[in-house]
C-alpha cells in the first residue's frame, strides 16, 4: 500500500491512541454502546433533544470522556464550519485541564443551495461520523495544558498544515474508537453533495483526509486488532 499524498504522510507520523479499558471488536455491528453505561456517560453532558440519540451513540464510542463535561450547542451560524469543538473560554483560563469544560458547536441547519436542511434531518450515519469527529478533537484537547491549547488555537488559524494535522488527529481518534466507516459516510456526504457550498467542500478536499485515506487507516486498525 502506497501513502503518496501529503495528508497520508502526515497520517503515518501521528500514532493512533487506543483505549485500554474497553475490549470490544471495532465494527459497525458490535458497538461500544453495548459495554458503556450511556446514562452515566450523559450525566455531565448538555445535549439538545433534536440530536440527543445520535450524540449518545457517538459518546458511547468514547468511554474516556465519561467524566468530561461537554455542552453540545445548536447555533444558527458557525462561520465556515458545520461543527466545531473547543474548550469553554472561562474554563480554559481558570480550570485545570482535569476539570476543563468543552463545547461542541453544531449548525442548526445545513445550507443546500437556496434551502436549509435541519441538522437532525441529516442521515444518522452521517451525523454520527460528524459528531464522532468532533469528539476526536476533544480527545486531542484533554491532555493539552492551558498554554498548549492557546498555542494550538493560534497555529490552527495561521497554518493550513497544522489544520491538516489536527484534523487527522481527530479522525485517528474516531477511527481507533470504531467510527471509521461513519467518517467515510460523512466525507462522502460532503464531497458528493453539490448543493453544499463549494468553498466548504473545497476546504474538506484540501485539508482533510479523503474517504479512501480514511479507509486505509480503518484497514490498518482492523489488521492490528486481528494480530
Amino acid at each position: 500500500m502506497q501513502y503518496e499524498t501529503p495528508v497520508m504522510e502526515a497520517v503515518m507520523a501521528i500514532p493512533m491512541s487506543k483505549s485500554d479499558t474497553v475490549e470490544i471488536k471495532k465494527s459497525d455491528e458490535i458497538k461500544k454502546a453495548d459495554t458503556v453505561d450511556v446514562e452515566k456517560l450523559a450525566e455531565n453532558k448538555v445535549i439538545p433533544e433534536e440530536i440527543k440519540e445520535v450524540t449518545l451513540r457517538a459518546l458511547a464510542h468514547y468511554p474516556e470522556l465519561e467524566d468530561v463535561e461537554i455542552h453540545f450547542e445548536l447555533l444558527d451560524n458557525i462561520k465556515g464550519n458545520v461543527m466545531q469543538a473547543q474548550p469553554k473560554f472561562g474554563s480554559l483560563l481558570f480550570n485545570s485541564k482535569a476539570n476543563r469544560k468543552y463545547r461542541i458547536k453544531i449548525s442548526r441547519q445545513l445550507e443546500l443551495d437556496d434551502e436549509w436542511l435541519p441538522i437532525e434531518e441529516v442521515p444518522d450515519n452521517v451525523l454520527l461520523g460528524w459528531i464522532g469527529h468532533e469528539l476526536g478533537h476533544v480527545m486531542d484537547y484533554i491532555d493539552r495544558s492551558r498554554f498548549g491549547m492557546i498555542v494550538f488555537g493560534v497555529r490552527y488559524v495561521t497554518s493550513n498544515n497544522f489544520v491538516t494535522k489536527a484534523e487527522i488527529t481527530a479522525d485517528s481518534h474516531a477511527i481507533a474508537s470504531g467510527l471509521g466507516n461513519y467518517l467515510v459516510d460523512t466525507k462522502n456526504f460532503i464531497l458528493s453533495n453539490d448543493r453544499l457550498p463549494e468553498d466548504y467542500r473545497n476546504k474538506i478536499r484540501e485539508l482533510y483526509m479523503s474517504p479512501g485515506e480514511i479507509m486505509t487507516l480503518v484497514e490498518v486498525e482492523e489488521e492490528e486488532d486481528d494480530t
